[in-house]
């Protein structure tokens, strides 16, 4: 079985080639990075993700229980996910706004999210 060829280290200005993302010398260096994103973030209940919005996303995917992109595949598969269409960036008439909501199961959630705000290698929109 053939071996991926080896690629450039992802941390800026490292031209060390490696078979991961990072090489030796960068790996601790990006997950503590990335443990910092996940401080510096706050919890979901700081985000605005707390009791109200449980009770709130109960009764919307109680009301909208197929996922949306899935309907639009011809597919049927539970939404377990509300999703902000626009992300709201702490606007909380946004987050709040019924209108700007969807039901998605966790694969499209993910994926519009991760192409969204940049995940995957995508530029973050908006």
């Amino acid at each position: 079985m053939p071996f991926a060829p080896k690629k450039p280290c992802n941390h800026p200005g490292c031209g060390q080639l490696t078979e991961g993302r990072h090489c030796e010398r960068h790996v601790e260096t990006a997950k503590e990075d990335q443990r910092q994103k996940e401080r510096d973030r706050g919890s979901a209940s700081a985000r605005g993700y707390d009791r109200r919005w449980q009770k709130y996303r109960a009764a919307f995917l109680n009301a909208h229980p197929l996922c949306r992109k899935c309907e639009a595949e011809d597919r049927v598969e539970a939404a377990t996910v509300v999703d902000h269409i626009k992300p709201h960036r702490g606007d909380q008439k946004l987050f709040w706004d019924p209108d700007n909501h969807q039901a998605l199961c966790e694969p499209h959630h993910n994926t519009k999210t991760a192409t969204e705000d940049g995940g995957f290698g995508h530029r973050r929109k908006g």
